[in-house]
């Protein structure tokens, strides 16, 4: 009685010692081969994105890697490899492989960036003058981003929305106007040398750098000319 006692416990034990291997062992797997490899993929990101980043922050957040999926060693290390045209897009699929095996697995990972931009601090109305009290600045994702972005109150200071925006919207070029239609601007040209103003009258919506259609106030010719500021256009002869 006291043997088969004995041998039942010698099998339990033994029992225990293998299941608590077992685990240790899938432990070890998870915790090295797939935490690594999600390691390498957003260092790989993080290296190749950097030439690509403008200014821009970058955040990346790589998936779990599936815990069934067995990962197996790689003394030399995993190669990583995106295709270029992928890395640019919000969600970027990371190809990894090991050079002693035909051994390969895709590796996703989102992909966040993000810049300084000028928003809007409050409801908008069309027509409202821009000033540092209604404009702040904040990071925005790029990818909400169409248009022409600024970085700095001060680029925007003077210049008139064109429609209603709400708190905290990013503001973009096409949203305003510097010059609107129907302003009276001063058309300025350098003829030999001299520098020549004249008065005029905007015929076309305009941001600093745009070219637009003005006319002069005293000839009534129409000309092209570049919006400088709020209250110039520059001819170029």
């Amino acid at each position: 009685m006291i043997i088969k006692k004995a041998s039942k416990i010698v099998l339990l034990s033994i029992g225990l010692f293998l299941s608590m291997a077992a685990e240790a062992s899938a432990q070890t797997k998870d915790s090295s081969n797939h935490a690594q490899i999600q390691q390498g993929v957003k260092s790989y990101l993080e290296e190749q994105l950097a030439a690509l980043s403008n200014g821009q922050n970058i955040n990346i957040d790589v998936s779990q890697i599936d815990e069934r999926i067995s990962v197996p060693a790689c003394p030399q290390g995993f190669e990583y490899f995106a295709d270029e045209q992928n890395l640019s897009q919000a969600y970027v699929s990371v190809r990894v492989s090991c050079d002693n095996n035909a051994w390969y697995l895709f590796a996703n990972a989102r992909v966040q960036k993000t810049q300084p931009v000028v928003v809007t601090a409050g409801m908008l109305s069309p027509g409202t003058v821009l000033s540092a009290a209604n404009l702040a600045v904040t990071q925005i994702e790029t990818n909400r981003l169409r248009h022409t972005a600024y970085q700095q109150v001060e680029e925007l200071v003077g210049a008139r929305m064109k429609h209603r925006v709400r708190q905290g919207q990013p503001v973009q070029s096409n949203m305003l106007c510097f010059i609107c239609e129907g302003d009276r601007i001063t058309i300025s040209a350098e003829v030999g040398g001299m520098q020549v103003k004249t008065s005029g009258i905007a015929k076309q919506d305009g941001v600093i750098g745009d070219t637009i259609t003005v006319t002069n106030a005293s000839s009534q010719k129409t000309v092209v000319a570049e919006v400088a500021s709020t209250e110039k256009v520059v001819v170029r002869l």
